[in-house]
């Protein structure tokens, strides 16, 4: 038998990957993914799901989501991606991640028999993730989709509720080029007679869009969060938690402190309303629960989190996964919030270049001091070409031929009253991330 390590090689070897290769790894279309499916005896139709797709916050949501379910008793089932340091974080029960043993023995035993259909990567891990759920016997699961929906391997199952958090530009190439064709796009996991709730929706093309594909899909209700808000208030009272008061679930905290985080906040409160109706049952208390041990509950990462604090001797380091002109929206500013506290600001960055990158430049705060960088993988922007970009942006920095060697020079720079941030791609993320570990 191979070793999960060995399999995973394995894996990565024989099969496209998005994260790594991107647009040659992007198989659209559900074939490959019925086939397989058909011929593991339909897994997903043993358990419960919520499909939640949407350009940004779909992982903040889908979290939290499980938490809530996971505090309210029931066995529930969780699948994301990318993964930041392992893949095992893709699929979880009740928080636990996938054990290493199954993804062996599942390889082992079903990987020759679906070859023929040339899966992507996601696409078989989709489909184990299915066969681990049914095999774990979860109540419900929660499927984060991958790219898109109308046409990600996720969009084979019929749940309880479809989630589609927001729309912003991001994957133009596969998705298209106007926010009504990313809607679209997203709005293919709508299903005949199931409720789908929108969390932020500002564009009246992009609500059109909704409609059009809700009465496409003859959907049972379409709601607009943003239309109806759940939240009357949020206080940042401390320092590890945003304080929600809502209209009609009392006071919630949630760790979860990105400025974005209150729209999913929002979404998700409007999302569990939906459930209740759906046969549900998840009180008060479990809702408060699930906010509040969301990080305890599901192991959710890099979403502005504090990877340390400062010290007599080191600055505080925070990390955050955005990766688009959505995610930057709401970053921006808070980055620049800290140089407003009067603090000096250090940003350890990289993107990759497939990504709107100048958008995502014009967002960022000037006055920072910047070390450049790029991840290990064919998808990444040279830090010289980065920061050549950044210069029409008037930002200035240094590049650096690691991702270790560009955070070890901000570390040694800043002083323990400055702030480091580190940013701008999955891949910058995790890097840093296992330094922590």
């Amino acid at each position: 038998m191979k070793s999960y390590s060995d399999t995973l090689e394995y894996l990565f070897a024989q099969l496209p990957v998005f994260e790594a290769q991107g647009a040659h790894a992007y198989k659209p279309g559900l074939e490959r993914v019925n086939e397989m499916d058909l011929r593991l005896g339909h897994p997903h139709r043993q358990f419960r799901t919520i499909h939640v797709a949407g350009t940004n916050g779909k992982g903040s949501c889908s979290h939290t989501l499980a938490s809530i379910l996971q505090c309210a008793g029931y066995k529930v089932g969780l699948f994301t991606s990318p993964h930041l340091l392992d893949f095992d974080e893709r699929i979880r029960v009740n928080g636990k991640a996938i054990d290493h043993d199954y993804v062996v023995n599942w390889t082992e035993n079903n990987y020759e028999r679906l070859r023929d259909t040339q899966p992507s990567f996601f696409e078989l891990a989709t489909l184990m993730a299915f066969c681990y759920f049914a095999d774990q016997k979860v109540d419900v699961a929660v499927i984060e989709v991958g790219l898109g929906g109308r046409l990600d391997s996720t969009n084979i199952i019929t749940p309880e509720l479809s989630v589609i958090t927001n729309i912003s530009f991001d994957h133009m190439q596969f998705l298209g080029d106007t926010l009504p064709q990313i809607a679209a796009e997203k709005a293919g996991i709508m299903k005949q007679g199931i409720p789908c709730v929108v969390g932020e929706c500002t564009d009246e093309r992009v609500r059109f869009t909704f409609q059009q594909n809700a009465q496409l899909h003859q959907v049972s209700s379409l709601d607009f969060a943003n239309e109806r808000d759940q939240i009357v208030w949020v206080r940042h009272a401390c320092p590890d938690y945003i304080t929600y008061e809502t209209v009609s679930d009392g006071t919630i905290q949630s760790p979860l402190l990105g400025e974005c985080q209150p729209h999913n906040a929002n979404t998700i409160l409007m999302a569990v309303h939906r459930l209740r109706e759906r046969g549900f049952i998840i009180s008060e208390e479990n809702l408060h629960d699930g906010f509040r041990d969301v990080l305890k509950n599901t192991h959710l990462r890099g979403r502005w989190e504090t990877l340390s604090e400062a010290t007599s001797t080191t600055a505080r380091i925070i990390c955050d996964t955005g990766h688009n002109q959505g995610c930057f929206q709401y970053l921006g500013p808070q980055l620049q919030a800290i140089i407003d506290q009067g603090k000096r600001l250090h940003i350890v960055f990289g993107m990759v270049s497939d990504k709107d990158i100048d958008s995502v430049l014009s967002l960022l705060p000037v006055s920072a001091i910047y070390y450049f960088c790029n991840a290990d993988t064919p998808r990444a922007l040279k830090a010289y070409d980065l920061q050549q970009m950044a210069l029409r942006h008037s930002i200035k920095g240094e590049t650096y031929p690691s991702i270790g060697s560009a955070f070890d020079a901000a570390r040694k720079t800043a002083t323990p009253d400055d702030v480091i941030f580190v940013g701008g791609s999955n891949f910058i993320v995790c890097e840093v991330m296992k330094s922590y570990q």
